[in-house]
């Protein structure tokens, strides 16, 4: 294959196309989520994920283990957690079977913001996904996005 190949034209376009989705549907839940709760999409995201969390098997995440869930490296993840344990929305604390493991926990008033802004951000989601899907490009990338059934 060289760099003129069809096959990589094609695919470059292809992740052109996603890169340009991905893009504009942040930018669209970034805007709604800092307007009205004062949020970012990765402070929302690291919420989301941690809320998530159980007491069970398994139940709490490691730090890698939630950086890898909001896309950020270690130390973005750390940062990210301290701005929002700062602000009172999450708790750090050892974990009880292994001394040198720290878990993160959502705090009440974390959860309160969660529950607001979950509206705001599936609703800015769906304007962004409408919005692209009416662009012929981007609207393959729409179907496959709505396609996608994570179990529970």
């Amino acid at each position: 294959m060289t760099a003129t190949d069809p096959a990589l034209t094609a695919l470059a376009q292809g992740w052109c196309a996603l890169s340009l989705l991905h893009g504009r549907i942040e930018t669209h839940i970034e805007r709604a989520l800092q307007a009205k709760h004062d949020l970012s999409v990765r402070e929302y995201s690291l919420l989301d994920v941690l809320s998530r969390q159980h007491d069970g098997e398994g139940g709490h995440l490691q730090m890698k283990q939630v950086a890898d869930a909001v896309v950020l490296s270690q130390s973005a993840t750390t940062r990210l957690v301290t701005r929002l344990e700062d602000r009172g929305l999450l708790a750090r604390y050892l974990c009880p079977t292994d001394r040198r493991g720290i878990y993160t926990d959502v705090s009440e008033a974390g959860l309160a913001l969660l529950a607001d802004a979950r509206p705001t951000n599936d609703t800015a989601l769906r304007e962004a996904l409408d919005k692209a899907a009416k662009n012929p490009e981007l609207a393959p990338l729409v179907r496959a996005v709505e396609a996608v059934r994570v179990p529970a």
